[in-house]
């Protein structure tokens, strides 16, 4: 069952993906947050298909890795499941309802919107506050997911000898993310339509935030790992070669304009083509007035100009840590490496703070 923590209490922010398992574990002080941990893992293969765990113990063991590798002090973590497979909707109840008569009324009403026997699904709920369309009642986020969905997470993480604490929904958690990058939206995102892609291994999310909360995402089929398997048929590697010779470079004179830059206008295409998309999606959708760029294909040298010049939008490559500081202990290379993949991570490990 999702749980909404009550009091600060350390927590992992651990993002689970095809390509890598992320862990982080942040602390605050003086209102500035700063990384106390983190370490990535590979995913095993064919242990995770498509955001689904199939095999609990080898992610377990994985998990154990970084977390053992990152030093991190605390043992619970805040997980999240992809928005794909959560159901999110925002109901109405009567203000005047105490919290148990509240959660009596939302379990009711929950199989209305829940299209699974009830006995099959995990969910929870949160008082979002008063509701605009009627002054007697008060809007409420009920989220739910099938049990399949949680359990097969919450193994993995038992099989590494954490305890779950959070079950999140990925959408949530980039949305909490993003108050990071604040420093890059103009004023800091108030009353303002903000672009966020975020691209992954496989799959990518597009999202659009006004007043930095999420009011329209789409997920894609689009990632990094379209790049190393370009790079793995050009040059005959190994996926494993070619992914090494993305990162570390040492590639021939040609791998720019044979490889890279179809690349970079593939990126620019899904960019323009989820811009239309969102703008066609309904009445007063305006152009976002910057795009931030996150995942591992955001540090491709040059891509946030490419993008800004096609789309006619000014681009950045998303900076979460931007303002933080970082421990002795949390291998300041490697976060700086990886921190426009972190954005789930991070958005998770704030769970925190809530």
């Amino acid at each position: 069952m999702f749980q909404f923590p009550r009091k600060h209490r350390p927590l992992l922010g651990l993002d689970i993906t095809t390509s890598s398992i992320k862990l982080i574990e942040l602390s605050m002080s003086g209102g500035q947050y700063r990384v106390e941990s983190y370490a990535a893992e590979p995913t095993p293969q064919n242990a995770v298909n498509e955001k689904a765990i199939v095999d609990a113990d080898a992610v377990g063991e994985a998990i154990g890795r970084a977390a053992k590798r990152a030093g991190a002090h605390s043992r619970e973590v805040a997980i999240a499941i992809s928005g794909d497979a959560a159901i999110t909707k925002v109901i109405q109840m009567p203000r005047s309802l105490r919290e148990s008569e509240l959660e009596a009324q939302v379990e009711l009403q929950a199989d209305q919107y829940i299209p699974f026997p009830m006995d099959e699904v995990a969910y929870d709920f949160e008082v979002l506050g008063p509701s605009e369309k009627d002054s007697e009642a008060q809007d409420v986020l009920l989220v739910a997911t099938r049990s399949e969905n949680v359990e097969q997470r919450r193994a993995a993480v038992m099989a590494a000898g954490l305890t779950t604490r959070i079950v999140d929904v990925e959408a949530f958690a980039l949305e909490n993310a993003c108050r990071l990058m604040t420093h890059q939206m103009p004023d800091g995102g108030i009353d303002r339509a903000i672009a966020v892609i975020d691209f992954g291994a496989s799959s990518t999310t597009f999202s659009i935030l006004k007043n930095l909360k999420v009011v329209y995402t789409r997920d894609f089929a689009f990632g990094g790992q379209q790049l190393t398997e370009d790079i793995m048929r050009t040059y005959g590697l190994s996926i494993e070669e070619a992914g090494r010779a993305k990162k570390e470079g040492g590639l021939p004179g040609n791998y720019q304009s044979e490889v890279l830059d179809p690349f970079i206008d593939d990126m620019t295409q899904q960019v323009s083509r989820s811009l239309q998309f969102y703008l066609a999606s309904g009445s007063g959708r305006e152009q976002p007035e910057k795009i931030l760029i996150c995942g591992g294909c955001a540090n491709v040298p040059g891509v946030a100009d490419v993008i800004a010049s096609r789309v006619g939008i000014a681009a950045e490559k998303g900076d979460p840590l931007g303002q933080m500081k970082l421990s002795s202990r949390a291998r300041a290379q490697a976060v700086q490496r990886d921190a426009t993949a972190l954005l789930s991570a991070l958005g998770l490990a704030l769970r925190s703070f809530d």
